[in-house]
C-alpha cells in the first residue's frame, strides 16, 4: 500500500472541496475559462511547476468555436470582478486562449501526461433548497452557466495531484505534464492543445471522468474504456432573400424552408452497417416576422460514428444534404465546424496494469471489471489519446464512480466529493508507478 500518497491526499481533502466549490460557484464555458485558468496557473506556479498559458497551450490556427471579441472582453471584466488573480489573467487569456499546462521535470525517464477538463455548460442551476450547492452557498453566480458534468471536480483533482506530486518529486524519474484543458463540452479544446505538440513526446497518458456509482461500472475506479463515438458538430447558416410575403413572394428565397428541408432529410440519412451512427438537429432558428420571407436561418447539428470512418460517412451525407437543401430553395449555405472528436480505445495492457496497481497500492478502492466499460458518448480526449498511441505511447480514459444527486447535464447535478480524494490518489499512484 502506498501509505504516503494516501496520507497526503487525505490531508488535502478540505482544500480540494473548497477548490471544487469555488470553481462550481464561478463556472465558465469554452474559451471563457479565464478566472479558472488564472487560478490554476497561480496555484501551479506557487507550487513550483513550470507553467504554460495562452498561445503556448492552444495553437491559434486550431481553435474552433471561439466567441466574439466583444463577448470575450465582457467576460474578462467579469472574471476580474470575481477574483481572478490579475497577474495571471494574461492578455492572451482575455482573448480566449484559456487552459493551463503544468510541467514537473524530474531528470531522465518517461513522460507521463494527465488531462483534466475545466469548462462548464450552458444551464440554469437549480435554485431551490433541495439542491445542495444552493443550500450551502456554492451554486453558480453566473446566470445560465453551470458545472453540470463534474469538470469543477476534475480541476480540483488536478490541483490536488499537482500538490501531492510536488511533495513526492524525489521519487519520480522523468517528466509530468498536467493538462488543464478548456472546451471539452462541444469537443473544442483538445484539438488546439494537440496541435501545439504537447502530446508528441508523451509515453503514458491518462484521463478520467467522474461517473454515477449506480451505472454499469461495478467498482470505484474503471481503469479504461473500450471506445467512444467520433463526432463532428456544425453550425449551419442558410442565406436567402427577404421579400414581402404577400406582395412579392416570388422575389424571396426562404432560408427557413431550406433549413426545414435539411432537417427532414438529415434524419433520413441511412445508418451505417459497419457500426453505430448518429445524427441530431439540436436547434433551428430564423426569420424576422410573419409577413416576411425569411432570409436567414440557422441549425445546430451533430453527427457521430462508432469509428472515425463511420463519422466521416455521416459528415459527408450531412454536408451533401445541407448544401443540396440550399440549392433547391435558391439559397446559399455555410457549414462551420464547432467541435470534433475521434473514436478512441484504451490500451488493454495499460489499463490492466493500472487496475493491478490500484488493487495493490490503493486496496480501499474497488477496481471495476471493465466488462461494461463502453463509452457511447463523445470526448475530445480521444484526440490526445490517439496522438500518444500514434507514436507508440500508451493511453487510457478511466472513470471514477461516485454518488450523484441527478444525472450529468441536468440542473440539479451534484456529486459526493469523496471522489476528489480518490481521484488524487489514483492519478498520483499512476504517476509514481510509471516514473519509479
Amino acid at each position: 500500500m502506498d501509505a504516503e500518497i494516501i496520507t497526503l491526499s487525505k490531508a488535502l481533502a478540505g482544500k480540494s472541496v473548497a477548490r471544487r466549490r469555488d470553481f462550481h460557484k464561478h463556472p465558465e464555458m469554452a474559451w471563457f475559462e479565464m478566472r479558472t485558468s488564472a487560478i490554476i496557473a497561480k496555484t501551479l506556479t506557487e507550487l513550483g511547476y513550470e507553467v504554460l498559458t495562452g498561445k503556448a497551450v492552444c495553437a491559434e490556427q486550431a481553435r474552433i468555436g471561439v466567441p466574439s471579441k466583444e463577448a470575450l472582453e465582457e467576460h474578462a471584466a467579469l472574471a476580474m470582478e470575481q477574483g481572478a488573480p490579475a497577474e495571471y489573467l494574461t492578455e492572451e487569456m482575455k482573448e480566449g486562449y484559456t487552459g493551463v499546462i503544468g510541467i514537473l521535470r524530474c531528470g531522465e525517464g518517461p513522460v507521463v501526461a494527465l488531462r483534466f477538463d475545466i469548462d462548464a455548460l450552458g444551464l440554469h442551476e437549480n435554485g431551490t433548497d433541495s439542491h445542495r450547492p444552493h443550500r450551502e452557498g456554492f451554486a453558480s453566480v453566473n446566470e445560465g452557466v453551470m458545472h453540470a458534468c463534474g469538470h469543477d471536480g476534475h480541476a480540483a483533482i488536478g490541483l490536488g495531484v499537482a500538490e501531492v506530486l510536488m511533495q513526492l518529486k524525489d521519487r519520480l524519474h522523468g517528466t509530468v505534464k498536467l493538462l488543464f484543458q478548456p472546451g471539452e463540452e462541444g469537443t473544442k479544446g483538445a484539438r488546439a492543445m494537440v496541435a501545439n505538440g504537447h502530446l508528441d513526446d508523451v509515453d503514458f497518458f491518462a484521463g478520467t471522468h467522474i461517473a454515477p456509482d449506480d451505472g454499469p461500472d461495478d467498482g470505484d475506479v474503471t481503469p479504461g474504456t473500450y471506445g467512444s463515438l467520433a463526432t463532428t458538430k456544425y453550425d449551419v447558416y442558410y442565406h436567402g432573400q427577404a421579400s414581402h410575403a404577400g406582395g412579392f413572394p416570388e422575389k424571396g428565397a426562404s432560408a427557413i424552408v431550406a433549413a426545414a428541408n435539411a432537417v427532414v432529410n438529415l434524419t433520413a440519412i441511412p445508418r451505417h452497417s459497419g457500426g453505430i451512427s448518429r445524427i441530431n438537429i439540436g436547434t433551428i432558428e430564423g426569420g424576422t416576422g410573419r409577413n416576411v420571407v425569411p432570409d436567414e436561418a440557422k441549425l445546430q447539428i451533430e453527427v457521430r460514428g462508432e469509428t472515425t470512418e463511420i463519422n466521416r460517412y455521416m459528415e459527408d451525407c450531412a454536408r451533401r444534404i445541407c448544401e443540396g437543401a440550399a440549392v433547391m430553395c435558391g439559397c446559399t449555405c455555410d457549414m462551420v465546424v464547432m467541435g470534433t472528436a475521434e473514436s478512441q480505445q484504451s490500451d488493454e495492457d495499460f489499463l490492466t496494469e493500472i487496475g493491478q496497481l490500484i488493487r495493490e497500492e490503493l486496496p480501499h478502492l474497488r477496481v471495476s471489471s471493465c466488462e461494461n466499460a463502453m463509452n457511447w458518448g463523445s470526448e475530445d480526449i480521444s484526440l490526445m489519446m490517439n496522438r500518444v498511441q500514434e507514436h507508440g505511447g500508451k493511453a487510457t480514459y478511466m472513470r471514477s464512480m461516485t454518488p450523484m444527486a441527478s444525472a450529468q447535464h441536468t440542473t440539479g447535478f451534484d456529486f459526493d466529493e469523496k471522489v476528489l480524494t480518490e481521484g488524487i490518489q489514483t492519478f498520483a499512484a499512476i504517476v509514481c508507478h510509471f516514473m519509479k
